[in-house]
């Protein structure tokens, strides 16, 4: 048995706030991994996210590496964790290497240039397009979904509609 997943997230915002505190709750995870080399490499961003984490749960900001080999090494297993990433390459990163993914849960993908809108939080550019076809093609069901409480929303569906898939 390994790393017992109870949610993966990408949200760019991280750990932040009441939404941390209704999945951590939903999901009943103890501890949040942060699956990021941009954020490891930045202490600021790291001692911020430390800050945010909902009580009663541990929270590390590890690399894509790191992550692959926490997942196959058994002092992990039967933890109950949620995994958070800033973009869908680093997701594909991880299910390349061994990792297995039940589904993958969109927060947040802020617009910036060259990113087209596909919902009112979530922006796409054609790598992250790539990423998401990938994992989508190893069966991983991805929904957008910002807390719990709201409808989810395919996001094959969402593709194939904005003709991106």
């Amino acid at each position: 048995m390994s790393m017992d997943i109870r949610l993966a997230r990408i949200d760019d915002r991280l750990i932040h706030g009441q939404v941390a505190t209704v999945w951590s709750r939903t999901t009943g995870v103890e501890r949040i991994l942060v699956v990021s080399d941009e954020v490891a490499k930045d202490d600021l961003r790291k001692f911020l996210l430390s800050q945010a984490v909902p009580p009663g749960v541990k929270a590390n900001v590890i690399t894509v590496d790191k992550m692959v080999e926490v997942y196959h090494n058994l002092l992990f297993r039967n933890h109950k964790v949620m995994l958070l990433f800033t973009n869908p390459q680093d997701v594909a990163a991880i299910v390349r290497r061994g990792v297995e993914l039940p589904s993958l849960n969109i927060g947040g993908m802020r617009f910036t240039t060259g990113k087209k809108m596909i919902t009112n939080f979530v922006s796409i550019d054609d790598e992250d397009v790539k990423a998401f076809d990938y994992l989508l093609a190893q069966g991983i069901e991805i929904e957008i979904r910002k807390v719990p409480a709201d409808r989810k929303v395919s996001l094959a569906d969402l593709l194939k509609k904005e003709k991106l898939s």
